[in-house]
């Protein structure tokens, strides 16, 4: 396995004339959480999907579990979206299935019997606190309980790594703190590498062992959490600032 789990070397993407990613460069090693932090529209979920074949980078290379997967067939991604996998802004859930058989969908044709596939399920829905809507639908679950199912039926594959595309963004404060402490939890005990797409600094300073700021597509900042709130660039002191702000003013409305 190469040094880094997670690395872009020079990655531009465009959609027609509109360049969203600019020879942009960045890694994540194994164990650690990467925090992709910037504005709506600078690349930072488009980044995610080049990760996991969902978008072919124009240039550049990709460093995917260790391996250059750039120019992957899609055969070759389908196999490596089961040691990575993805929790959607949108939950991406099957609205026909109830939450219990949205967790249980990764584990059929895996050889387990009923009771074995119900116990593991059991076991993700007690880990992330939704169990009482096991027989609900999704239609009826708030955001943030569909993503916390989501992240269940994510973990159900046993991953090595899991991407979070805004996992706090339209819950509630309370619902956003425990997004943080879950994705801690899953690195600190499970050692599991990921990579946080937000615009929250708040979740990124309690998760980032590195942090990734897209700024006009292109990476502004790479460093620490330390060094990115000691940096002196406008930029990021104003990025700051106005994720501050916004959190008080919410809290008088």
């Amino acid at each position: 396995m190469a040094d880094h789990y997670f690395e872009f070397k020079d990655v531009s993407k465009s959609f027609g004339d509109l360049e969203v990613l600019k020879h942009v460069s960045f890694f994540v090693n194994q164990g650690e959480t990467g925090v992709i932090l910037g504005r709506s529209g600078v690349g930072k979920s488009v980044s995610l999907k080049l990760l996991l074949g969902f978008l072919y980078p124009d240039s550049g290379h990709i460093i995917v579990a260790g391996e250059d997967v750039t120019g992957w067939t899609e055969a070759q991604f389908a196999g490596l979206r089961r040691r990575v996998t993805m929790v959607f802004q949108s939950g991406a859930l099957f609205d026909s299935l109830t939450v219990a058989e949205n967790v249980a969908f990764p584990l059929e044709g895996k050889g387990l019997t009923q009771e074995q596939i119900d116990a593991r399920v059991n076991e993700l829905l007690d880990m992330l606190e939704v169990r009482e809507f096991a027989d609900e639908l999704p239609g009826d679950l708030s955001t943030g309980t569909k993503r916390a199912v989501a992240i269940a039926r994510a973990l159900a594959e046993e991953p090595e790594a899991i991407l979070f595309d805004e996992p706090t963004t339209m819950v509630d404060p309370l619902m956003a703190a425990y997004m943080g402490d879950l994705i801690l939890t899953l690195k600190n005990k499970f050692h599991k590498t990921s990579i946080v797409v937000t615009h929250d600094t708040h979740l990124a300073k309690k998760l980032a062992d590195r942090v990734i700021f897209l700024q006009e597509g292109r990476v502004a900042f790479f460093g620490t959490w330390p060094e990115f709130e000691a940096s002196p660039d406008p930029v990021l002191q104003n990025f700051r600032l106005q994720d501050a702000i916004i959190p008080a003013l919410d809290a008088t409305a």
